[in-house]
């Protein structure tokens, strides 16, 4: 019976103790509910991610997005990562008890952090804006396992009590503004597995306690300014399977002790101060599949154990001192793929199976001094898509193998001594973007086939011993942007076939032995920027239709034996800056107008005919042929005929066109844009082919139709139903000023820039429409915005561009994206880089009248003003960043120097904006949410092709 009361007493205290717990459990959630709703109160959520946060009659808010809770239905975990959220983090987090894992990564945040946190394990705050230092890290702190904080603001130094996170596994700071030196107390992180610092301003040695580490995976410590050598402790972390030491200021020898790292996979320790030999003890980490020790001093020979490295996809010791010849066993290396060795002194054969065993992708051997034959086994596996040998003493003929090679997209053998003629099959290969056979000794004409490609855009095969006429369709290449074949024996006419060049934009057949007249169907290139025609035995007149094309700002007709007079509108040609005519056999007045004014003497002498303008002034029978004399009387007579005629008719012509003219607006064939008392037609100048006239321009300029309003006009968007064309009209604004003294500061000043812009960020400007009272420029309409819409805009484009990483990544995917290495372009580029760099447009009011973004920066600098003023505030709001944008504002104006032959080439200009690199990752949200979790753990500051193989 007691046994019976025990039980029974046991069974009721239990009851009790449950639902009490129960209903304890109850109040908790309800707790947490209303702890995440407060949450939800302090963040922006303009995409409406969180809008099922919010009472409901379940309750139940381990269903909400982003929060998940444990087996007792308290929040664990909680990820808000990716929503573009912004405003600030409630205190009220801390009343979550039970949460674990903490994830606000990928958003806008941009408050100072708080200077502790809750107990968790996991904290991931990246790829934000957070700003000032970093947590402070106490007991209760002792038991995190993942922190990063990448990709923010934070600054100041990396504090010793980093040290008491002694179960961190996970700690990712990269792309942040610390500095200082690393605390000794990192060798308390026995468990850190994954260390990520690069892209700060760390400085000091690296300190040899970190070879303590054993259990260390990835170490990615580049891009900062440590200095000294690599501690040779770092030769015990044996768990090391990534090593990024790389953009840096490190010296001394590579140590041999890093050969006993038999796991590493990933050894990056290009641009440092590095000197002496490779050691050979690399050979015995024979797991390593990444390997670059670019842009350093290293002497010596490229080791034979490096053969052993049966793993390695990826060689790079470009830009070293380095001599010797290449080991011959690396043909046997069966995963090589990248193999880049430009820029030493290197010597000897390649090696003959070179390519026979291995998928090469890569192979840039250019700028030393390797001689013998070409290996015609480079593409045996028909992977190889770039092929750079130029600047070496290659022999022998082209191997004919590589013509059959369907996976190449750029071939560059200039300047070697290459001999025989070009093979037949490169015109088949339909990746094949740039063919650059320059400088050597190549016979045989051009291969006709070529003409046949889909893929070419430039191809280079000056300063050969080329014989033969052009392949009649050479020019009608569709992508063909630059055909230069300057300094050959090249004999026959200039194609006639200009039609069906889209994107030509230089094309150089100087030096020559070309005969004929110049074809007036070469003003249908409508992108031709340059065109040197120097150096022929060219004759007849010049084509008065070359005055007109939109885009050429060179032209060089220099020793030919052209006669007739220079065109009259040659003078006012719409981008033209550069002109030679020197030595030719020209006639009569020079036109005073435009650049002409002021044009060089020096590229009009040789002409005995030419006289006025910047030459000596005609004489009075300058320019009259005997053929004139003779038939001097009958002139005159025809000439008084003709003039009495011509003004009658001229009389009748004007009173049929006023009434034409009066008769025509007065149908309000225009809407609101009808005619005022004595205003005179519309004239439309077309820049390209159009499918419409200025009739169906006009017919849209409606209030309906107005889409923008700026300080120079009024923008309408007019659609043409004729051709379906889409349009962006802009009338501008004209003072009564403006029109009685014929001002047109704004007009000429944006037709004459945009006129010398010319590339896909850019809106392309089609032509312009005017009367003696208004004036309105016609372009392309950009659905989806353009490079000012990102800089500018208060819609989601101008959320692209908010800092400048973005827009120096924009500035680097477009730079490498050029394919014409031309030195017109270079100005181009060199503009869109002051957009980005100051947040202005090409052209806006406080510059000054008929000033643009070049001139404004410019004035800068003959005024003294500091040019930091120029920046936009909006990005460079801070010291570093402003020093980065600096750097790049340099290369700006390298490239927009006067003179095309002043200008960088894009490959140096590429190589300078390497140099001027920011020290952390883009906050672009359209970046960051793309970006996945593996990409955490590589490096993300790498200019090295390993890129492309983690």
């Amino acid at each position: 019976m007691k046994l019976k009361m025990k039980i029974m007493v046991l069974f009721f205290y239990y009851c009790y103790i449950g639902s009490t717990s129960s209903v304890l459990a109850s109040i908790d959630n309800v707790n947490e509910l209303s702890v995440l709703l407060s949450v939800k109160s302090t963040l922006v959520d303009p995409l409406n991610f969180l809008k099922d946060w919010k009472l409901s009659e379940t309750g139940d808010h381990c269903n909400w997005t982003g929060v998940r809770c444990n087996s007792h239905g308290f929040v664990e975990k909680l990820d808000l990562s990716g929503m573009n959220l912004t405003g600030k983090i409630s205190d009220s987090i801390r009343q979550l008890t039970s949460l674990v894992s903490f994830n606000i990564s990928c958003n806008g945040f941009e408050s100072l952090l708080p200077k502790s946190i809750p107990p968790l394990k996991s904290i991931d705050i990246s790829q934000n804006s957070f700003s000032g230092s970093l947590f402070l890290f106490g007991n209760e702190s002792l038991g995190l396992v993942h922190l990063n904080a990448s990709g923010n603001n934070l600054i100041g130094n990396l504090t010793e009590d980093l040290g008491n996170l002694v179960s961190l596994e996970v700690l990712d700071l990269r792309g942040n503004f610390f500095q200082g030196s690393l605390p000794s107390s990192f060798k308390n992180l026995q468990k850190l597995r994954f260390l990520g610092l690069s892209g700060n301003n760390l400085t000091g040695e690296l300190p040899s306690v970190l070879g303590e580490l054993l259990s260390l995976e990835t170490a990615i410590l580049g891009y900062n300014e440590f200095k000294g050598p690599i501690p040779p402790e770092f030769g015990n972390i044996i768990s090391l399977k990534y090593l990024d030491l790389a953009i840096g200021k490190l010296s001394g020898e590579i140590p041999s002790e890093l050969g006993k790292l038999k796991s590493l996979e990933t050894l990056l320790l290009y641009e440092n101060n590095f000197t002496g030999k490779i050691p050979r003890e690399i050979g015995n980490i024979t797991t390593l599949k990444v390997l670059d020790f670019s842009d350093n001093a290293l002497i010596g020979e490229i080791p034979m154990e490096i053969t052993k490295l049966k793993n390695l996809q990826l060689l790079n010791l470009m830009r070293n001192k380095l001599s010797g010849s290449i080991p011959p066993g690396i043909s046997n290396l069966e995963q090589l793929q990248v193999l880049e060795l430009w820029n030493n002194t290197l010597s000897g054969e390649l090696p003959s199976d070179l390519g026979k065993n291995s998928p090469l992708q890569w192979l840039d051997v250019s700028s030393n001094s390797f001689s013998g034959q070409i290996p015609s086994t480079l593409c045996n596996k028909g992977n190889l898509t770039k092929l750079i040998l130029f600047n070496n003493t290659f022999t022998g003929q082209i191997p004919a193998t590589l013509s059959t090679c369907q996976s190449l997209v750029r071939v560059r053998m200039q300047n070697n001594l290459l001999n025989g003629s070009i093979p037949i099959g490169f015109g088949k290969l339909e990746k094949l973007q740039r063919l650059e056979l320059a400088g050597n000794r190549i016979t045989g004409g051009i291969p006709g086939d070529i003409s046949d490609s889909v893929s070419l855009s430039f191809i280079d095969f000056s300063r050969n011993q080329i014989r033969s006429s052009l392949p009649s369709t050479i020019l009608s290449i569709h992508n063909l942007q630059a055909f230069l074949v300057a300094e050959n024996f090249i004999s026959g006419e200039v194609p006639d076939q200009f039609q069906d060049c889209p994107s030509l934009s230089n094309l150089d057949l100087s030096s020559n032995t070309l005969t004929g007249t110049i074809p007036s169907s070469i003003a249908s290139c409508e992108k031709l920027v340059s065109l040197n025609l120097r150096n022929n035995n060219l004759t007849g007149e010049i084509p008065r239709q070359i005055t007109t094309m939109s885009a050429l700002a060179v032209l060089d007709l220099s020793n030919n034996s052209l006669t007739g007079i220079l065109p009259e509108s040659i003078g006012t040609s719409p981008a033209l800056e550069l002109l030679n005519v020197s030595y030719n056999k020209l006639t009569g007045p020079v036109p005073i107008n435009g650049f002409l004014k002021t044009i060089n003497p020096d590229d009009l002498r040789g002409n005995s005919g030419l006289c006025g303008g910047v030459l000596p002034p005609c004489s009075k029978f300058q320019g009259a042929t005997s053929g004139h004399k003779s038939f001097h009387g009958k002139r005159i007579v025809a000439g008084w005929l003709i003039g009495i005629a011509s003004v009658l008719a001229l009389g009748i012509l004007t009173i049929v066109a006023r009434t034409l003219y009066k008769r025509w607006y007065s149908n309000g064939f225009c809407g609101d844009e009808t005619a005022s008392k004595g205003e005179w037609p519309w004239r439309l100048m077309a820049f390209h082919r159009l499918g419409f006239t200025a009739s169906d321009i006009l017919a849209c300029i409606k209030e309906s139709n107005m889409i923008g309003m700026g300080a120079t006009g009024i923008v309408y968007k007019a659609e043409m139903s004729r051709s379906s064309t889409v349009l962006a009209v802009k009338k501008l604004w004209r003072s009564a000023a403006d029109i009685e003294d014929g001002t047109t500061g704004d007009f000429v000043g944006e037709v004459n820039l945009l006129g010398k812009l010319r590339h896909r960020n850019i809106v392309r400007l089609l032509g312009f429409l005017y009367n003696d009272k208004n004036m309105m420029i016609v372009y392309e309409f950009m659905l989806n915005g353009n490079l000012g819409d990102a800089i500018h805009g208060k819609n989601a484009a101008g959320r692209l561009l908010v800092d400048w990483v973005s827009r120096y990544n924009i500035a680097l995917e477009y730079g490498y994206t050029l394919k014409v290495d031309e030195k017109i372009d270079i100005y181009s580029y060199g503009v869109v880089l002051l957009e980005l760099l100051t947040g202005r447009r090409p052209l806006e009011p406080e510059f000054g009248e008929s000033v643009d973004i070049v001139e404004w920066v410019r004035r800068k600098i003959r005024d003294n003003i500091s040019l930091e003023e120029a920046l936009d505030p909006d990005v460079g709001n801070c010291r570093y960043v402003q020093e980065e944008m600096l750097l790049v504002l340099q290369i700006a104006l390298l490239c927009t120097t006067k003179l095309p032959k002043d200008r960088p080439s894009m490959r140096d200009v590429i190589s300078m904006l390497g140099e001027a690199k920011p020290r952390r990752k883009s906050n672009s949200n359209e970046e960051n949410t793309s970006r996945s979790l593996a990409e955490k753990h590589t490096s993300v500051f790498s200019t090295s092709p390993v890129n492309g193989l983690l």
